[in-house]
């Protein structure tokens, strides 16, 4: 069976390694892995490293991105990546192609392979980030997919309700945390080493824009400056760098800004990879910010969130999530409640163990 996936971020990839790891070592599955947007970015990271060093059978890379992050450069790179998929479309046949998640990029993927009949498969769907137009790109894939595969049954109920359908529907729960129970973090003092980070206490930050909130993002991220200012006199910050989303280098400047001013305190990092960036979060005494790991996958390595703004808004929270506007001294004043806290230790509702096993065996099937 002649097998697709498409990664368009760092993100995404990360969430899909238990599912390739899997794919890959199978002699029913030919793989072939689509990279595109970010990972062929220099400015964020050019992830493409990471894909070839993991020894893929073929490898096949479009360039879509425009450097730029503002409305008229993300709505070309949309049009751009929907135009070279057409000729890749037009050239390539698959009897199915895995799709992850809401990011733009993904969406004109897809939307690119409708008219050729593209069989997709969509992992991640159903969901709600009521913040982020990233909220439309998820459900435009979702309507575009012939498979399902999603974290949870309410989001399953919500595919139904966009599909018009509950056929080929499947809960699998959460890829990113398969195999969590066999997960082994980096040795302490080599991950330290790694990254030069200090013996004390660290919170891990990531913010992205809200990006329906294009006039109000130079004031979150002024906020968000003056929080993580105050915060890092209290425990030291690693900061990993938001994605390539409408005004993200509103968010870079600042962060930037605060590195220079306070380099002993502040660690800014642009792509950690999966198996660093779970390291850093089994380290950590707690995360702050606004991505979907902490919703996701935090609960499961015991540690609390500081959840900011709306960009998450709409997605189901274990009870390890506290949630803050975007007001430096509510994000400053949650900080301090959770910093009091130990470890996390309820249930994560992401969690089913052997999600890529699930995947495979639905597909063997069909």
């Amino acid at each position: 069976m002649k097998i697709g996936v498409l990664t368009s971020s760092r993100a995404d990839y990360g969430i899909y390694l238990p599912l390739l790891d899997k794919l890959k070592n199978d002699a029913f599955f030919d793989l072939e892995i689509i990279a595109f947007g970010t990972h062929l970015s220099k400015f964020n990271g050019y992830t493409l490293n990471e894909i070839e060093n993991d020894n893929y059978p073929k490898i096949h890379t479009i360039s879509t991105l425009i450097s730029n992050d503002d409305e008229q450069a993300i709505a070309t790179s949309y049009a751009l990546t929907a135009m070279k998929f057409a000729d890749f479309w037009d050239k390539n046949q698959y009897d199915i192609v895995f799709c992850l998640g809401d990011r733009f990029e993904m969406s004109a993927a897809v939307q690119a392979g409708i008219p050729f009949g593209v069989k997709f498969a969509h992992i991640h769907g159903g969901e709600t980030t009521l913040g982020a137009i990233d909220n439309i790109y998820r459900h435009q894939i979702s309507i575009a997919s012939k498979l399902h595969f999603s974290s949870s049954t309410i989001y399953s109920d919500k595919i139904k309700a966009l599909t018009g359908s509950d056929k080929n529907i499947f809960t699998v729960g959460a890829l990113s945390l398969d195999e969590m129970r066999n997960f082994i973090p980096i040795d302490k003092d080599t991950f330290y080493n790694k990254f030069s980070i200090k013996e004390d206490d660290f919170a891990l930050i990531t913010f992205h824009p809200e990006t329906i909130a294009i006039k109000e993002n130079c004031l979150y991220a002024e906020e968000m400056k003056i929080a993580l200012e105050e915060i890092s006199k209290e425990i030291n910050l690693i900061i990993t760098m938001p994605n390539a989303d409408t005004q993200g280098t509103e968010y870079r400047k600042k962060l930037e800004e605060l590195k220079s001013e306070k380099p002993d305190k502040i660690l800014l990092l642009e792509n950690f990879g999966k198996i660093n960036y779970f390291s850093a979060m089994y380290y950590a005494k707690i995360l702050i910010g606004n991505t979907s790991s902490g919703i996701i996958e935090a609960a499961s390595f015991g540690k609390y969130v500081i959840n900011v703004g709306k960009r998450q808004e709409g997605r189901a929270q274990s009870r390890n999530v506290l949630n803050a506007i975007f007001n430096a001294d509510d994000i400053i004043e949650k900080t301090k409640i959770m910093l009091k806290k130990g470890n996390f230790s309820c249930e994560n509702i992401y969690y089913r163990e052997g999600a890529a096993d699930k995947i495979i065996k639905t597909i063997k099937e069909l």
